[in-house]
């Protein structure tokens, strides 16, 4: 019998340079405006690249971005692409009080439709940061309408993660209804996770490094989520000062990103969430149980 090919999924996180989470000690939310944008053109460069391989994907747009740039969001739901949420401001969830959150997701996800005139099933936490603390929010997605989220990333690292959530798709029920998580990929090395394929995992590792644990993926038989922000294929981006390790964790191989996401999708078959039929794979699982279990 041959090997069930995993439906793999290719995703984009839009927001522009001065809205990534490692500058945002040096960047107030209040002047984002004063800041020159470069996500449209960015977005657009995906979408080209996205339309010559044939591959549709799900676009999780910042709601700032997309209350300002509009034709972007139609543009990307005429590309036949999906539509999802990536919050408004780009919180970390962790550091906002239930209203906050509530209110800044309603009010993206409401932008979002508004404007695509779609509904908007789906949704990525800025910067991963659905952690033991923070699963609350998970409630809160179910409870606006949401039917999926990919915000669980089962590593560990200094501003994210859960390394003992499951690596492949499951499914739970909160009080308003159910919600399937689509972890983030990793493949196992001596008992640990190690993340690969997406943002910088895919921009600063070796490729050797990526092409070895997606192989160790597919032979698992789990689905690959690939994830790319508009601003890492852009090596001309204006630079912010920050700490040194923020600024090298950012513009590091930023000019050889589009060529190594490219490079992966030729390597398998890639859809959106909405076209994966992943959600249908997904274990029923008594996560709040689990976490509450395997808390800190």
């Amino acid at each position: 019998m041959s090997e069930k090919i995993p439906r793999n999924v290719v995703s984009v996180d839009v927001e522009d340079y001065f809205h990534a989470e490692v500058f945002s000690d040096v960047v107030d939310r209040g002047r984002w405006d004063s800041y020159a944008t470069r996500v449209v053109p960015n977005t657009q460069r995906l979408l080209e690249s996205l339309a010559a391989l044939n591959v549709h994907g799900t676009f999780f747009v910042l709601g700032w971005v997309a209350e300002r740039f509009p034709g972007l969001v139609r543009e990307i739901a005429a590309g036949g692409h999906e539509l999802a949420c990536h919050s408004y401001w780009h919180r970390l969830i962790y550091k906002l009080e239930p209203a906050e959150f509530r209110e800044d997701t309603r009010r993206a996800k409401n932008v979002i439709e508004q404007i695509a005139g779609q509904a908007v099933n789906g949704y990525r936490a800025p910067t991963y940061s659905v952690i033991d603390r923070s699963v609350w929010a998970l409630e809160i997605l179910a409870e606006l309408g949401f039917t999926y989220d990919s915000s669980i990333f089962p590593i560990h690292h200094d501003r994210y993660g859960m390394p003992g959530a499951p690596r492949s798709p499951f499914r739970f029920q909160t009080p308003s209804g159910p919600l399937t998580e689509f972890p983030i990929t990793t493949f196992r090395v001596a008992g640990h996770n190690m993340p690969v394929g997406g943002g910088g995992y895919l921009r600063l590792l070796p490729r050797i490094y990526t092409r070895l644990g997606l192989k160790r993926v597919r032979k698992e038989g789990l689905p690959i989520v690939v994830y790319i922000h508009p601003w890492e294929i852009d090596a001309e981006q204006p630079r912010l000062p920050g700490r040194l390790s923020s600024r090298l964790r950012h513009y590091t191989n930023l000019s050889q990103t589009l060529d190594r996401f490219e490079s992966v999708l030729q390597a398998g078959k890639y859809t959106s969430f909405r076209e994966s039929g992943l959600a249908e794979t997904a274990k029923d699982f008594d996560f709040y149980e689990w976490n509450n279990n395997h808390k800190n």
